[in-house]
């Protein structure tokens, strides 16, 4: 009976508890792409080399993905252990943690993919001066890549082409390029090690 008491009453706390555990386990597996993400821009190169390597792995982002669910349910599992309701019973009555902990997991996925790659990976496109972007060509190459996470390694590669002046991405895997063709060319562009692994086409 102790036991049920403990499973049947929910302190006020516990949804918040289940909501920060949510960002938390949801935010953590993708700390390895921030990490690149934040030292492509600040120009670490030194760290994104080592970044790289990960990204070449076409899915690694659902591995991360999957991660993240299984640290969501490690968290479930001891939270519902501390409270002795680790059992039928017992999920029930803490439904509304474990509904709050994986639908955060769910939406900090969804953001990133959808919002926090796509914004990031465009952050220092568009600096050209309007006099030298009538010099530039643009060409547009659909990248196979499996999500948006790896937008930023396309681009890093793009970039340090010499010649290749800007490059944006657009969803799902579109990126838009800006070139001075005295300096590089589509040939020189297209045979990047890194289409290799993901496949390009020019639109």
């Amino acid at each position: 009976m102790e036991n049920k008491d403990n499973c049947c009453s929910l302190k006020n706390n516990s949804d918040k508890k289940g909501f920060l555990n949510g960002i938390i386990y949801g935010l953590l597996p993708h700390a390895f792409c921030i990490g690149f993400i934040v030292f492509s821009i600040i120009g670490a190169t030194t760290f994104t080399v080592l970044f790289k390597n990960a990204l070449m792995i076409p899915y690694f982002f659902h591995f991360l993905v999957a991660i993240s669910f299984i640290f969501a349910t490690i968290s479930a599992i001891f939270y519902l252990k501390s409270k002795d309701c680790l059992c039928f019973s017992g999920i029930k009555s803490k439904w509304r943690y474990l509904t709050i902990l994986y639908s955060v997991t769910i939406l900090v996925n969804f953001f990133m993919f959808f919002a926090v790659f796509p914004v990031l990976a465009n952050i220092n496109s568009g600096s050209t001066t309007a006099q030298y972007q009538s010099q530039l060509k643009k060409i547009t190459m659909a990248v196979d890549i499996p999500c948006s996470g790896h937008s930023i390694l396309i681009i890093d590669e793009l970039k340090n082409i010499q010649g290749v002046q800007d490059v944006k991405f657009e969803m799902p895997n579109n990126f838009e390029i800006k070139y001075d063709p005295t300096v590089t060319s589509v040939e020189k562009i297209t045979s990047l090690d890194v289409f290799k692994t993901y496949k390009a086409t020019i639109q």
